[in-house]
C-alpha cells in the first residue's frame, strides 16, 4: 500500500515534470509580448495548393511558396520569428478550428474577412481586395452567370465564392469541393461544366488557352490574415508589420510578382 501510493506521487510528479517541459518549448511570447504556439516561431495555416496564393514548393524553405506565402514570410521577419507553414483544409481555418486549438498563429489563406467569420476569429487589416470570377473550358458557350440554369457549378466549400454562387446563380447546379484541386480535376473530367471563385486562381488556370475567364464580379471582399480571437498583441504586431511594408514599398514589390499583369 506504501509503496503503491510512493508510485503513484512519484509518477504524478514526473507528469507535471513532463507537461511543463512541454508547455516552456511548445508555447511562449513573442518579443512584443503576443501569444504564440511556438516560442521564437510564427506558425502559419494554409489551404494549400490554392495558386497563385498558395502553392507547394519542395526548394523552398518552408515548403511553399505564393502571395500569401511572401506577405507572412516578410510579417515573420519582421516580428524577429522564424516562420513554419502547415497545410490544412479551408474549412478548418475560416471556422477558427485550427486557430482555437492552437495548431497555428496564423491563418493565410486568401481568406475574405466577413462578419459571421469576426464571431469566432480576429483579422489582420485587409492585404488584399479580390474579386470573384466564372471559368469555363475555351470551347463554351457559357458567357455569363445568367447562362448557369442546369449547369453544375464548382465551389470551394465554407467560401464567399460559393455563397456568391448560390444567392446569383440561378437555377444552376451548386457542387461544392475540399479545394481549388478538386474542383480544377472536376472541370477537366466534365464533372462539373464551370468553376466560380476567386479571380486570381481561375485566371491561373487559363495559361494554357484550354479554359477562359468570361465573367468577373467586383463584391468588394478583402482578405485578411486570420488570428485566434482575443489575441489583441498579435494583430497588432501583424498590422504594424503590414503597414510598415506599404510605408517601405515591400508590399508593392511582392504584389507585383503575382498581379502586375492584373492591375
Amino acid at each position: 500500500m506504501h509503496k503503491s501510493r510512493i508510485t503513484a506521487l512519484t509518477l504524478t510528479a514526473l507528469a507535471t515534470f513532463a507537461l511543463s517541459a512541454c508547455g516552456s518549448d511548445d508555447g511562449g511570447k513573442s518579443a512584443s509580448g503576443a501569444d504564440i504556439v511556438k516560442k521564437g516561431t510564427l506558425t502559419v495555416c494554409s489551404d494549400v495548393p490554392y495558386p497563385p496564393f498558395e502553392d507547394f514548393d519542395k526548394s523552398s524553405d518552408t515548403g511553399f511558396k505564393g502571395f500569401d506565402v511572401d506577405i507572412v514570410s516578410e510579417v515573420a521577419e519582421r516580428l524577429d520569428l522564424k516562420l513554419a507553414i502547415k497545410d490544412s483544409s479551408f474549412d478548418a481555418l475560416q471556422s477558427g478550428q485550427a486557430l482555437n486549438a492552437g495548431q497555428c498563429d496564423l491563418a493565410a489563406s486568401a481568406m475574405t474577412i466577413t462578419d459571421d467569420r469576426k464571431k469566432n476569429i480576429d483579422f489582420s487589416d485587409g492585404y488584399y481586395d479580390s474579386k470573384q470570377s466564372l471559368l469555363v473550358a475555351a470551347d463554351s458557350k457559357i458567357a455569363s452567370i445568367g447562362d448557369l440554369k442546369g449547369v453544375k457549378v464548382g465551389v470551394q466549400q465554407g467560401t464567399t465564392g460559393k455563397t456568391y454562387t448560390e444567392e446569383n446563380a440561378k437555377g444552376a447546379e451548386v457542387v461544392s469541393f475540399p479545394s481549388d484541386a478538386e474542383m480544377f480535376q472536376a472541370i477537366k473530367a466534365g464533372q462539373v461544366q464551370a468553376l466560380l471563385q476567386d479571380l486570381p486562381v481561375n485566371l491561373d488556370h487559363t495559361t494554357d488557352g484550354q479554359y477562359k475567364v468570361v465573367e468577373t464580379y467586383d463584391t468588394d471582399e478583402a482578405y485578411g490574415l486570420a488570428i485566434k480571437k482575443g489575441n489583441t498583441q498579435l494583430v497588432e504586431d501583424v498590422n504594424g508589420a503590414l503597414e510598415e511594408m506599404h510605408s517601405d514599398g515591400t508590399y508593392d514589390e511582392i504584389y507585383n510578382k503575382y498581379f502586375s499583369t492584373e492591375k
